[in-house]
């Protein structure tokens, strides 16, 4: 609390870069911040990674945790190996994508220029923020991936074995009776996943692309680091922060509010 408490007070002043001097200006840095139309991109922008990072990672972990479930043999090393990218720490990820990625040496990138497309993050924004997404989507598919696996685990398999005795298809039996009744599970992961894009991607995106090019994959988290850090406006980049923090509260209430939703036939 005292460092929450700090950050609010801390967004009502303007300070010099040393910390030497402050100015209480009331809510003048918010009311700069929402003037700011860049700020507002940044906002949009961020939304839009958020978005993308979620449906991606957990469409991918839906899809492997149904072909989990349905493993026999050698259960346990596919879901170990599916697990792994989960204890890579987010810079580490970030420093692998960029490795495969790299214009001049990468392994991918060589093989889309190969292949006649002209592949280069560091000049071209939509394929930094495409890259930052996919990063991003690969850290957290393990995470979405147990969830998913111990939910799928959890439905009773006589619903199953009815559903195939009464002939109905593998995918017939999942979208009509697996994938309602992980429902909660689905929702609760989606909120987890936002956040997660929200917050918890700054490691990843410093090592890729720093914000660039030109600010195109420059999130809101990576924008509080840019102005407190690098610009040193405390005061900006505090109210920047608060705005955030009240986001996350946001969407915590709304998770509480809603995740306990039950699925019934």
């Amino acid at each position: 609390m005292w460092p929450a408490s700090q950050a609010v007070y801390q967004s009502l002043l303007v300070e010099d870069a040393f910390g030497m001097s402050s100015q209480f200006v009331w809510l003048d840095n918010f009311i700069e911040l929402f003037e700011d139309d860049h700020y507002i991109k940044t906002f949009g922008r961020t939304l839009f990674f958020s978005a993308m990072v979620a449906m991606l990672s957990l469409s991918v972990s839906l899809v492997l945790a149904a072909m989990a479930d349905r493993v026999i043999r050698g259960t346990g090393i596919y879901r170990t190996l599916l697990i792994w990218p989960y204890a890579v720490a987010p810079v580490v990820a970030g420093a692998l994508w960029v490795f495969l990625f790299y214009p001049t040496t990468g392994i991918i990138s060589t093989f889309l220029t190969s292949m006649g497309y002209e592949w280069n993050h560091q000049l071209k924004g939509n394929q930094a923020m495409a890259l930052v997404v996919i990063a991003a989507a690969w850290k957290q598919i393990s995470y979405n991936f147990l969830f998913f696996l111990a939910g799928m685990q959890a439905i009773p398999k006589s619903l199953i074995e009815a559903a195939a005795i009464d002939a109905a298809s593998p995918a017939k039996r999942f979208w009509t009776i697996i994938f309602p009744l992980i429902t909660p599970t689905t929702f609760f992961l989606l909120v987890v996943n936002i956040v997660y894009a929200f917050f918890e991607t700054f490691g990843i995106i410093h090592v890729v692309t720093k914000g660039g090019p030109a600010n195109a994959t420059e999130i809101l988290v990576f924008k509080v680091y840019n102005d407190g850090f690098v610009g040193l406006d405390l005061g900006g980049s505090a109210a920047q922060s608060v705005i955030l923090m009240v986001l996350v509260i946001g969407m915590t209430i709304f998770q509480f509010k809603y995740i306990e939703r039950k699925v019934e036939y």
